[in-house]
């Protein structure tokens, strides 16, 4: 019998909320994708721990504050809670890519911390993404990667040189009736 912790990871902008090229640089400009919020709900419904892990160099940029971004996450939150649905955890990387960090994606580091926060085995936990960064972040410690199509995910597709292995959905609530349907956890 398995005890591996039931945990899903999701970018934030393109997957569960749409994108805009100039960033989302207020609560006003947050939207959830239509059933992105009823996904992460029967997630939740279904024993899955649901955490994001984004990059919001917008902070780094100076095109928004901390407190802005965490009036977008409460925005998140409050509205994910109107569909019964809970995420546990946003963790995000503010720096811009001239950082040079280990936590902004496709670095790993975001994705390490979860590891670490959670106790969790990356083999048997999906990575959900819109870009080729949060694919690169999640197969460098070989979490299975999953690319849905919303946000900048059908020109991601487009591009090709997916990480072996990945598998694409039409959204975030196409992936999660077929990672419900396929799971053996």
């Amino acid at each position: 019998m398995s005890t591996a912790k039931k945990l899903v990871i999701l970018d934030r902008d393109g997957v569960i909320n749409h994108d805009a090229d100039e960033f989302i640089k207020s609560p006003d400009e947050w939207h959830a994708i239509t059933g992105s919020l009823e996904a992460i709900a029967r997630l939740n419904q279904a024993g899955y721990r649901v955490v994001v892990a984004t990059n919001q160099s917008g902070v780094g940029r100076g095109l928004f504050d901390m407190a802005t971004l965490n009036a977008i996450h409460l925005k998140m939150h409050q509205a994910a809670a109107a569909f019964g649905a809970r995420i546990d955890a946003v963790f995000f990387c503010a720096h811009t890519a001239h950082d040079n960090c280990n936590c902004r994606k496709p670095k790993p580091g975001m994705l390490q911390m979860i590891i670490e926060r959670f106790n969790i085995e990356p083999a048997v936990t999906p990575v959900v993404g819109d870009a080729q960064r949060d694919l690169a972040a999640g197969a460098a410690l070989g979490f299975p990667v999953h690319l849905v199509l919303t946000g900048k995910g059908r020109a991601t597709y487009e591009a090709g040189a997916l990480p072996s292995g990945t598998k694409v959905h039409q959204d975030l609530w196409a992936f999660t009736l077929d990672f419900l349907a396929n799971s053996t956890v």
